[in-house]
């Protein structure tokens, strides 16, 4: 089996119950099986620092620039700690959400200013952007249906229609700004429909990878 030694970085994004983290485990092992050595990581959390966070951001009130400046500062450990390490030793590093969902949550659902969005974008990782961002779109409806009931929500997920009509869009705006990253995902398919379409798209990456080792 070929080792593949040039670093990537793949993120994962969509509006909660969009099923997203249904397919990183696969996306992981599909790696693994093809010489991928990776990381698989979240955000927030990735580190200790940055579960500590993640429990504070994903349970607790708090201005909206707290929350926001939380969320980078979770990302900064994030990055020092785990994502730029492994990239600088040739690894892949998957990595469910980024900067992204800060400027879908925050910025599009909080409603804050883009403009301090994209300095903090700017400060935290000025040379760092995903090489593939999987973004897993689906109708609110349907998102809001998958959302488990049996547990207890985090308050992101409580949120109502609005807020997530507002994600979804600043997902949708980004997706249009950096098209050659961006790879939009059905998520009302089916989960062997939704691999396949993944499958497809990973082998045209390591087959870039391939010939540019």
């Amino acid at each position: 089996m070929t080792q593949l030694t040039t670093a990537r970085f793949i993120t994962f994004e969509g509006i909660d119950g969009a099923g997203k983290s249904t397919h990183i485990g696969f996306v992981a092992d599909y790696l693994r099986q093809h010489g991928v050595t990776l990381v698989a990581t979240r955000e927030p959390g990735g580190t200790s620092l940055g579960e500590k966070l993640r429990e504070l951001l994903l349970h607790e009130k708090m201005h909206l620039e707290t929350e926001a400046l939380l969320m980078f500062a979770s990302r900064r450990e994030h990055i020092a700690q785990v994502i730029a390490p492994a990239l600088e030793r040739g690894e892949w590093v998957i990595s469910d959400r980024f900067t992204d969902a800060s400027f879908a949550y925050q910025g599009g659902g909080r409603g804050m200013d883009l403009r301090k969005m994209e300095v903090l974008e700017a400060w935290v990782h000025p040379q760092l952007q995903p090489d593939l961002t999987f973004l897993f779109d689906v109708p609110l409806d349907v998102a809001r249906a998958r959302l488990d009931s049996t547990r207890t929500l985090d308050k992101f997920e409580q949120e109502q229609a609005d807020f997530f009509a507002a994600t979804r869009h600043e997902y949708l705006r980004r997706a249009a700004q950096f098209p050659a990253r961006f790879r939009m995902i059905d998520a009302t398919q089916s989960i062997a429909e939704i691999q396949l379409e993944l499958v497809k798209l990973l082998d045209i990456l390591l087959e870039k990878n391939v010939a540019s080792d």
